[in-house]
């Protein structure tokens, strides 16, 4: 594993944690990899003891399964999780929408069309990593701008494992071809004019099909 190089401020702890939890979003540990504690702190040049604490936040976003006596792994959702977790995200992101379309329609629709403005290099690049990480800002956006900390806060419980997946599983066939990211302007566009009953059917093929790669890749039943 490549080295893993630390940002500044904030809790040793906490830094282990953030660069942890963008290591496991972009693909660097897989799903269902085991993390050894011992690996990370040569790598981060610092003891065990913030590394478990890293792992104990980790596994408070759902990142990782920490095993008493056996280890901590990166999650493997199983299909009852992937349903609940679509299901979970075809009833917020809808919301959030038309609460950011009423809340702050001009910042959201700039910060959609930047994501979307990222989205496009990546796919001429292949670049499986950007496009998660232009996908990821897209969807958070619409929560950015809704104007609700309780949407923000209860789509933060979900949105590492849904970055996860989307790097690791979604972006890499994302990146072979324009479906994905006509969907994408296509939800955009029906953001801008506020047609919210389109948007959300939209929405809620998108994030199903994401659903259905999620389970074939996984092969979960």
């Amino acid at each position: 594993m490549r080295s893993l190089k630390l940002d500044t401020p904030k809790s040793l702890s906490q830094r282990v944690m953030q660069r942890l939890r963008q290591a496991i979003i972009d693909g660097e540990f897989a799903l269902g990899a085991a993390i050894s504690e011992e690996m990370v702190a040569n790598s981060f040049g610092v003891s065990r003891t913030p590394v478990r604490e890293a792992m104990g936040l980790l596994q408070a976003q759902g990142l990782v399964v920490i095993r008493p006596q056996v280890g901590s792994f990166v999650f493997t959702p199983s299909a009852d999780d992937i349903e609940a977790l679509c299901t979970f995200r075809i009833a917020l992101e809808p919301k959030a929408a038309e609460l950011a379309f009423r809340h702050d329609r001009d910042g959201a629709v700039a910060t959609l069309s930047e994501a979307i403005a990222a989205m496009e290099p990546a796919v001429a690049a292949k670049d499986n990593i950007a496009y998660g990480r232009a996908d990821a800002a897209f969807h958070e956006g619409l929560f950015a701008h809704c104007g609700n900390r309780y949407l923000v806060e209860s789509y933060q419980l979900a949105s590492s494992r849904v970055a996860a997946l989307r790097t690791n599983l979604t972006s890499p066939i994302d990146v072979r071809t324009r479906s994905s990211f006509d969907e994408h302007r296509k939800l955009l566009d029906l953001f801008a004019r506020g047609e919210f009953a389109a948007f959300e059917a939209q929405m809620t093929t998108h994030i199903t099909n994401s659903g259905v790669v999620y389970a074939k890749a996984l092969k979960v039943d």
